[in-house]
């Protein structure tokens, strides 16, 4: 799939992109893993991308729309995902291995972007407590007009009907549901 979606993008060139250079003596997510079962050109970037190919065609595959023996298809979908689920977990390895080689060699680069995703959150915060506020002085405003038309009986004309119709033109109508 790498090599089909090369050039899709302009300025791209076909075919699978660079390694990234790696740290010395490190393996890079591009490359194979020490002892694991994998050709020397795979990468674990390529499986993961061949074994979600791999789910994806178990699931529109022709041969498990005709085939009769549920089981069967049951146990192909089931093997497709599960090692889909563990080169995910390799991959997920990977980047956890280099998150914690950066916060060593760089402690001040994840520090500052700790700092920056806590600013961004205080942002989305103050946005959401200012929703707030507003709903909540718009309902101190429905509160504050109800209350003055209490405080007007002379106002108000006699009889109960004609208060109740009084009352309640003032209170807003509920929403409909859509």
């Amino acid at each position: 799939m790498a090599g089909s979606l090369g050039g899709m993008f302009s300025g791209q060139p076909p075919g699978p992109p660079p390694p990234p250079p790696g740290l010395p003596g490190q393996a890079s997510l591009l490359q194979a893993a020490p002892g694991a079962p994998r050709p020397s050109n795979s990468t674990l970037v390529d499986e993961l991308e061949s074994s979600f190919e791999a789910c994806f065609a178990s699931l529109v595959s022709q041969d498990y729309v005709n085939g009769t023996d549920q089981e069967e298809i049951r146990t192909g979908v089931d093997q497709c995902i599960q090692k889909f689920l563990d080169i995910a977990r390799q991959t997920e390895c990977f980047f956890l291995q280099k998150r914690l080689q950066l916060s060593v060699q760089k402690p001040d680069q994840v520090i500052k972007e700790d700092v920056s995703e806590l600013r961004s959150e205080l942002q989305r915060k103050d946005a959401l407590v200012q929703k707030h506020l507003t709903k909540l002085r718009h309902w101190q405003q429905v509160l504050e007009d109800i209350s003055v038309q209490h405080k007007k009986p002379a106002e108000i004309p006699q009889g109960s009907l004609a208060y109740l119709e009084q009352a309640s033109a003032n209170i807003p109508a509920p929403l409909k549901p859509t």
